[in-house]
């Protein structure tokens, strides 16, 4: 009896040593992959990422940003998805000038191309609950990381700043107007050879939680009154009335 059970608690003992490292390596593995699916592995949202899909129909959609009502032609809405209407955190929009018509068949082409003399303004409404004012946005946080913060005088009746080359807006230049609706504030792209298309970024605050963005091509900057007044206009329209 006791060679016996000497002999099982051998077994029991010779079985451990090699079961307990199997056993780390099975669960080191289901740990690797497990990481490696979460952290590199594509978001499933790249794989339905949605490509513009222009329409030249001009029925209205109703849409909900931030609570707010929109009703917005189709062929302002280069993404078929958005043509579904609904509450949404953000809608694109775009707009060829200089009488910011939607998109038509005719004009396939110029919406299409992306070349520096470009005439569609492309402009984002979205949620935005932090946005600030343009004018506490310059002295707050672009005054900080510009070359001179007094700026210079600069064409078609703006300021502009350089913004300093350790800065987050390195390779960009601030342009800063004033319209009867108040001051307007863009960033502008500098023309490179690594950019050879550069656009100017307005953000602003359209209403409570909700902000307007809009971009446009940089050589079409001595129409910024026009841009800047053209958008307000084209987003009041689509906005609904007492709302």
């Amino acid at each position: 009896m006791s060679r016996r059970g000497n002999g099982f608690d051998g077994q029991v003992k010779e079985r451990s040593g090699w079961l307990l490292p199997i056993a780390v390596f099975v669960v080191t593995a289901v740990l690797s992959a497990v990481f490696l699916v979460y952290y590199l592995a594509p978001n499933p949202g790249s794989f339905i990422e949605e490509h513009p899909r222009p329409t030249s129909r001009t029925d209205a959609v109703k849409l909900w940003i931030g609570g707010i009502p929109f009703t917005i032609p189709a062929n302002y809405l280069p993404y078929a998805g958005a043509r579904n209407g609904g509450a949404r955190k953000e809608v694109a929009l775009y707009a060829a000038l200089p009488d910011f018509r939607g998109y038509s068949d005719a004009d396939g082409s110029i919406f299409s191309g992306n070349n520096a003399g470009s005439p569609i303004v492309y402009m984002l409404i979205r949620e935005e609950a932090f946005n600030l004012p343009e004018a506490i946005r310059l002295q707050r946080i672009y005054l900080n990381d510009v070359v001179d913060e007094h700026g210079s005088k600069g064409p078609f009746g703006l300021v502009q700043y350089e913004f300093r080359d350790d800065s987050g807006y390195r390779g960009e230049d601030l342009f800063v107007g004033q319209t009867g609706r108040g001051i307007v504030v863009m960033r502008c792209v500098r023309l490179s050879q690594n950019v050879p298309s550069p656009s100017c970024l307005r953000d602003m605050v359209l209403a409570r939680g909700v902000a307007l963005s809009y971009r446009f091509k940089r050589s079409q900057l001595a129409n910024w009154r026009d841009i800047a007044n053209g958008a307000n206009r084209l987003v009041a329209s689509f906005r609904v009335a007492g709302k």
